[in-house]
């Protein structure tokens, strides 16, 4: 049979479209239906990218006997997370208020025909193992327990979850101190709980955490940034990144970053590719500069779709196996090499060591560097590049004819705004503009086919856009574009920047206890409207406001912008002064407003090589505009006069004011520059 999924254009939920579940979408039909039957209702949220997810639809799901007993007992909704952030967010949120533990995806959670949740879990087995419940016992006693206290569940008194889920958004409290503690509480907790050993911060499961990564190199000392490039060869010389075709897998299931959960989403790899741009960028350290490359070649080889923007996600299944696709035996990579290459890729990737996945396969590891096999071998370093190389094109030519792993070909606005932004900050450091003309397109393709009516959409798939964007596509987007338009200034980019903010203040943000909520005021109304401060897997969408709007209200000495991002940071400072872990964003957000973020317009013919070197030298997170003469209806802060024909000229301004333009002297515009934003302590040249 097929259910009422088949008409939506989500992947995840197309999956399910042919389950004998009688699965609805969410929406009006799935609850009127609920509250004319009397029945509770099933919400399964998950994605199409994960791999219990699947499980538990080939168990229970596609099981003729366990979907008769959810459509004989429930109204069964089933949502794709990455289309529904604000009910994934709700609803796992109170699922660690009902089951006392942390959540994760599959999420099950039982609704009364109110939205409201009385019960939740996660992945179910069909019968009991693993110390869990089997589903269809869960089916039985949760149908018992409903019908013998519908009345005291169904009631509009019961908002004993509803009432908790509203203490969780921040609220205001007078008379908060931005002061720099928090930052310093944050860098050392990092410091406390970072991996000497292998990198990163605590045990397994390991993740890359690139917002806590990006601030301490960003405001750190010279071992935090030891810390962050120690991190990042530890990484990337790990099973985390894909050895052969790049890319990197979403977290390592070992403390060695071994042996990765096999999915690779978009938007780790858009903060990563930053990441590794910036360290190449202060280091000059070839590993650094061979990740970035091979990343980009990864997503544009793999996630690129014909539209010019990027997939969400590559599964960690093939073939209904975790990995399947990724490992190898020694006789496979033999077969395929010759003898030279073979001893070389041997020692190279550890597969002179015992089997590491599964005791009879090799994920691959960057076992020993070029660098390190030209020592041992005697020869030289070009020598040693050029046998991996050929022999990683050889080994991937190979995997290609395996069966592949699914590929979600929706298109997300906010990771896509992730990728564009790491594409365009690794293209402007590496001097390419190929990549710089990608993520510009990029941008442009998210404003033909997600912008409509002056609004943004959230998702594109089908042939068709859906979803009224959140919080993160508007304030990534903007992310992207501000980066976009220090890179190449135009007119038409500095509009949509502004017709963006004003989206954001119009839309989304709380102007009387400060901050943004995650879904806009026209949005349909759930039981809690989100407004968070804490990352997850994504940057936090009020952290990103904030360093934005500190940008562009400093670019156009726009007080309203200002003064947004100030309230904003006032809201979360009761929850970041007292435990500032986890708010990485913000705390960046917090550093541009305690030291100010200047505004850098350049005129002249040295104007490109002047930005490189400054972003080079690690300031890159401060607004430089390069070249504005011609434009027409430029903010009057933007309109600078030139020096003389031929030579180039430099204003640094801060939140109130400009410094003396500097001319002809690069070593002086960049001296000016530390010497006048890197102490933390000013809000700009005339503090």
């Amino acid at each position: 049979m097929s259910n009422r999924l088949g008409g939506e254009i989500s992947p995840y939920l197309l999956q399910h479209s042919d389950n004998p579940v009688d699965w609805y979408p969410w929406g009006e039909e799935a609850w009127n239906k609920a509250r004319l039957s009397g029945k509770p209702v099933i919400l399964s949220i998950g994605y199409s990218s994960c791999h219990w997810c699947h499980v538990m639809a080939h168990e229970s799901f596609e099981d003729p006997e366990t979907a008769r007993l959810m459509n004989e007992n429930f109204i069964n909704i089933k949502v794709d997370r990455e289309e529904r952030p604000d009910l994934d967010h709700i609803y796992q949120t109170a699922h660690q208020l009902l089951a006392r533990r942390g959540g994760g995806w599959p999420l099950t959670v039982f609704l009364t025909g109110r939205m409201v949740p009385f019960a939740a879990g996660t992945y179910f087995p069909k019968t009991g193992r693993y110390g869990l419940p089997g589903f269809t016992e869960v089916l039985s006693r949760i149908r018992q327990f409903y019908t013998e206290h519908r009345e005291e569940l169904e009631s509009p008194e019961n908002r004993s979850v509803i009432d908790t889920l509203g203490l969780m958004n921040p609220k205001k409290q007078e008379g908060t101190l931005l002061t720099r503690v928090p930052i310093e509480g944050f860098l050392e907790h990092l410091r406390s709980v970072f991996d000497a050993k292998d990198g990163g911060f605590g045990g397994a499961p390991k993740f890359p955490h690139s917002q806590g990564l990006s601030l301490l190199l960003e405001v750190g000392n010279a071992q935090d940034r030891d810390m962050v490039y120690f991190t990042l060869r530890k990484m990337a010389r790990g099973g985390l990144f894909d050895q052969i075709g790049g890319g990197f897998s979403r977290y390592s299931v070992d403390d060695r970053w071994e042996i990765p959960h096999f999915e690779k989403m978009l938007y780790d790899n858009g903060p990563l590719l930053s990441l590794y741009a910036h360290a190449w960028g202060r280091t000059r350290d070839p590993f650094f500069k061979r990740i970035t490359e091979e990343t980009v070649d990864w997503a544009f080889r793999e996630m690129r779709s014909p539209m010019g923007l990027y997939y969400s996600s590559l599964d960690a299944d093939s073939e209904g196996e975790e990995g399947k696709f990724y490992r190898w035996t020694r006789e496979e990579v033999s077969q395929a090499l010759t003898e030279e290459e073979f001893r070389f890729v041997t020692r190279s990737f550890g597969l002179d060591r015992t089997p590491n996945f599964e005791h009879q396969f090799w994920h691959f590891i960057l076992a020993k560097t070029p660098e390190e096999m030209a020592d041992e071998e005697g020869i030289p370093l070009e020598k040693a590049n050029e046998i991996l190389k050929e022999s990683k094109k050889k080994l991937l030519s190979v995997r290609e004819t395996r069966i592949r792993p699914g590929r979600d070909e929706k298109v997300l606005t906010s990771w896509n705004a992730l990728y564009l932004k790491g594409l365009l900050e690794a293209g402007q450091i590496f001097e390419k503009p190929e990549w710089v003309d990608e993520g510009l397109a990029g941008l442009s393709a998210i404003r033909s086919s997600l912008w409509h009516d002056g609004r943004l959409f959230a998702v594109y798939a089908q042939g068709g856009s859906k979803l009224p964007a959140y919080l993160d596509d508007y304030a990534f987007l903007l992310d992207a574009i501000l980066v976009g338009l220090s890179i190449r200034f135009s007119q038409e980019a500095l509009d949509w920047a502004l017709n963006i903010a004003r989206i954001l203040c119009q839309q989304f943000e709380d102007r009387d206890a400060g901050g943004f909520f995650f879904t806009s005021h026209d949005h349909e109304a759930l039981i809690h409207r989100i407004k968070t401060g804490h990352d997850q897997s994504l940057p936090n969408g009020n952290g990103v406001v904030v360093r934005c709007f500190m940008k562009l209200g400093t670019l156009l000495g726009d007080t309203e912008l200002l003064g947004s991002a100030e309230r904003t940071l006032a809201l979360f400072a009761s929850v970041f002064n007292s435990r500032p872990e986890g708010y990485d964003t913000l705390l960046g957000g917090l550093s541009d407003w305690l030291s100010g973020v200047p505004s850098v317009i350049l005129k002249g013919p040295g104007a490109k090589e002047w930005q490189r070197a400054a972003s080079t030298e690690g300031l890159h997170s401060w607004s430089i505009v390069l070249d504005a003469e011609g434009m027409e209806k430029l903010p009057e802060a933007l309109l600078k006069p030139g020096g003389p024909e031929g030579s180039t000229r430099a204003y640094i301004c801060g939140t109130f004011g400009c410094l003396e333009p500097v001319e002809n002297d690069r070593e002086r515009f960049l001296s000016t520059l530390r010497a006048a934003f890197s102490s933390g302590g000013g809000r700009g040249p005339n503090a």
